[in-house]
């Protein structure tokens, strides 16, 4: 099939489609992790985006589903240079955007793409699937909505509150769009989990008894997730509080500091992480915006940092019982260098009932 990627600069690339013919639109946003790519197109973090690898052949070795971390592929599109047809395992990866009615492009100068990305910043996109009119596609990309006016959580989110039994602490977990490695890693410790949709109230919460307060990943711009930064402010102080990804800059924001929109942001699973002890962590990343560490309230303590920009990676307050990380110990598609570590710490945090 015919296809193109209309970015909002006015360029546009034509390449050949797989999964079935349609259009969609979003921000494009690139990924440097080699494998777990199935991991990455059903993380709820890139709803609302079109999702580019950097590495040149995707679908090697077919649909791992075992792998997935939402029942269903989030990424609005796939953008890939070279797309494997025949893996050894099936389905293949064409078969199953086929069957589930997704979206993909193939035959993309995806290292040129990247470059550009890093030069300029991220930029709304168009994925038409079936024709090769750029124009149409670039006309399409500038009238699409930036992710920060789009409310994403709400497509990603649990519906109703569920529990995951274990015999060991209980934990109440806020779910912005929460990956199954996620509540995989907390049940790892015997934790008694209870998720709770995005819009829950702290009373709501409060029913399940938790020992604690967990905040999970999710898409888009974490200014626009009023009602979990509410709750979550109710909280602070009275339980200890742990956040992930979107989950740590919710807390800064409960907290009273800021964030804002990185040029092109953090993902893929090889980025370097200062840990508190000195050491260099190999992690997981999945975000487009980040904390600024200087607007944190007195008594916060960035203890993580970006080894290639120097932005907060994740910051502690002793006294009001919060930690939180901005990469992904929990991720299976890169490093385990941290999920020990960081799950091990927040579950031991936690005071026994």
């Amino acid at each position: 099939m015919k296809a193109v990627l209309g970015l909002e600069d006015g360029n546009y690339f034509v390449g050949e489609g797989f999964g079935v013919e349609g259009s969609s639109t979003g921000e494009l946003v690139f990924t440097t992790q080699m494998a777990g790519y199935m991991e990455a197109l059903t993380d709820p973090s890139y709803a609302g985006q079109l999702l580019m690898f950097t590495y040149p052949l995707i679908g090697n070795y077919g649909v791992d589903f075992t792998n997935f971390q939402n029942p269903l592929v989030q990424t609005r599109g796939c953008v890939v240079h070279e797309i494997c047809r025949s893996p050894k395992q099936n389905p293949s990866l064409i078969t199953y955007f086929e069957d589930q009615g997704l979206f993909g492009i193939s035959g993309i100068d995806t290292r040129m793409l990247t470059i550009n990305t890093r030069l300029h910043g991220t930029l709304r996109s168009a994925l038409i699937v079936g024709d090769d009119n750029g124009d149409l596609a670039v006309e399409m990309a500038r009238s699409a909505p930036d992710i920060s006016e789009i409310d994403l959580i709400q497509s990603v989110t649990c519906t109703d509150p569920y529990r995951v039994r274990g015999k060991g602490k209980r934990i109440a977990v806020l779910d912005l769009g929460v990956k199954k490695n996620i509540v995989i890693s907390l049940r790892r410790r015997d934790a008694d989990v209870y998720v709770f949709p995005y819009s829950a109230t702290k009373d709501e919460i409060e029913a399940c008894r938790p020992q604690a307060l967990f905040i999970s990943n999710g898409p888009g711009d974490p200014k626009r997730a009023t009602q979990a930064i509410k709750t979550v402010r109710s909280f602070i102080g009275e339980i200890p509080i742990y956040g992930i990804c979107m989950g740590n800059q919710i807390l800064a924001l409960a907290l009273g500091a800021d964030t804002h929109k990185l040029k092109f942001g953090h993902r893929g699973s090889n980025q370097p992480v200062r840990c508190p002890d000195g050491s260099i962590s190999i992690t997981t990343q999945n975000h487009g915006y980040v904390v600024d560490g200087e607007t944190l309230p007195e008594g916060c303590e960035v203890n993580y940092v970006n080894v290639n920009d120097n932005t907060l990676e994740g910051f502690i307050d002793r006294h009001l019982n919060i930690f939180c990380v901005q990469f992904h110990p929990e991720a299976h598609g890169g490093p385990h260098d941290t999920e020990k570590r960081i799950f091990d710490k927040i579950y031991r945090s936690i005071p026994d009932a």
